[in-house]
């Protein structure tokens, strides 16, 4: 219960994140005048241009990327890329640790494959677990099982704080407030 608990909150504070990286960005293309997204050559729909069907994930990374760098005021070309090649591994390792239970949350089997909640295919010691339970193992085997599926949780956190902690080390005091307001750190 406690690693479900988990799970949710960090899958919570990713959707806040994201919502509030979004608003800014739609903050963004509304100043200036001549109203934001939907009112646009008298375009209709949502973010994704009329009818809101052609969403973008590449465009939308692009985008929370450039805006990251305008908060982080970074000018050197360079000195963003290293940023943001860490800012990538942490948004990467932050989705493995938190996404490859989501499925089993909403009703899957683990990951759904790559457009699916896990972003890939469920972790073996995942499906071993599960493969457990449907089949009424004993309860040594089921305990046997929570244990590895939850080393192998705590192997993603630990690849989560490491890609962190490499993020740390290349922003000023200043960026590493922003990035953990951000959610990126901790």
């Amino acid at each position: 219960m406690k690693t479900l608990n988990r799970i949710a909150t960090v899958a919570l504070m990713g959707l806040l994140v994201s919502t509030h990286l979004l608003a800014q960005d739609g903050n963004a293309d509304n100043q200036g005048g001549g109203g934001g997204r939907r009112n646009r050559g008298g375009q209709g729909g949502g973010p994704g241009g009329p009818g809101g069907g052609n969403w973008d994930p590449a465009q939308m990374r692009q985008r929370m990327m450039e805006r990251m760098r305008e908060q982080f005021a970074v000018k050197d070309d360079a000195e963003w890329k290293l940023i943001s090649e860490r800012i990538e591994k942490v948004n990467d390792a932050r989705r493995e640790s938190m996404m490859r239970g989501m499925g089993m949350m909403f009703g899957g089997r683990g990951g759904r494959g790559p457009g699916g909640p896990g972003g890939g295919e469920a972790m073996p010691e995942q499906e071993a677990l599960q493969k457990a339970i449907d089949a009424n193992a004993s309860s040594d085997e089921i305990k046997s099982k929570l244990a590895k599926y939850r080393d192998a949780l705590k192997a993603k956190e630990a690849n989560l704080t490491k890609a962190q902690d490499e993020l740390r080390e290349v922003l000023s005091a200043k960026q590493e407030a922003q990035a953990v307001l951000m959610g990126l750190l901790k």
